[in-house]
């Protein structure tokens, strides 16, 4: 029986989910889509935690307890950036296309709109993952520039793609315009 969205909890990343999110990067299909190294420890997940920085939000999506998804999101702190932010996420395979990444990135946007104030988020994704590209643009992503050869993937260099979400104020008009 698939899950429907209200079986699909998110909570704040704790030490509960260490061990959920350890083995969701380690899955070599999901390691290989992000930035993170294979066969990492539950150690390195719980430096990870971030717990007294608010400019930290980190969340898991659950069902039935077990993490299916992750997003971590950062309010840059550096002052002349503290307008921005940006996010990396993961969604465990057999969850991919259920809502579950659309869940995780409304909850984190909602944050950095409305608690954070962020006015712009960005975030790097493989120029070929389509599918991650696609959700990105259904939230108001839009592509910035190539990078190319940018990292290591499967042992060849790959291209990425720079994206950023600009929110925009009320009668605040585009630069250029």
């Amino acid at each position: 029986m698939p899950a429907t969205d209200a079986t699909i909890t998110l909570e704040r990343f704790n030490e509960s989910h260490i061990e959920g999110v350890t083995a969701l990067y380690n899955d070599p299909a999901i390691a290989r889509q992000t930035l993170q190294m294979p066969f990492q420890s539950a150690e390195l997940w719980r430096g990870r935690l971030g717990v007294d920085n608010e400019r930290l939000l980190k969340l898991v999506a659950l069902h039935q307890g077990q993490v299916i998804g992750h997003i971590g999101l950062e309010h840059f702190s550096r002052i002349r950036r503290s307008h921005a932010g940006s996010f990396g996420m993961g969604v465990a395979v057999e969850w991919q296309g259920k809502g579950v990444g659309s869940k995780l990135l409304s909850a984190a946007l909602d944050v950095a709109d409305n608690w954070m104030n962020l006015r712009r988020v960005e975030l790097s994704v493989y120029a070929d993952n389509e599918a991650a590209i696609a959700l990105y643009r259904k939230f108001g992503f839009e592509s910035e520039g190539l990078c190319r050869e940018y990292a290591v993937r499967d042992g060849v260099l790959v291209d990425t793609l720079n994206m950023a979400r600009l929110r925009r104020m009320p009668g605040q008009t585009p630069p250029g315009v």
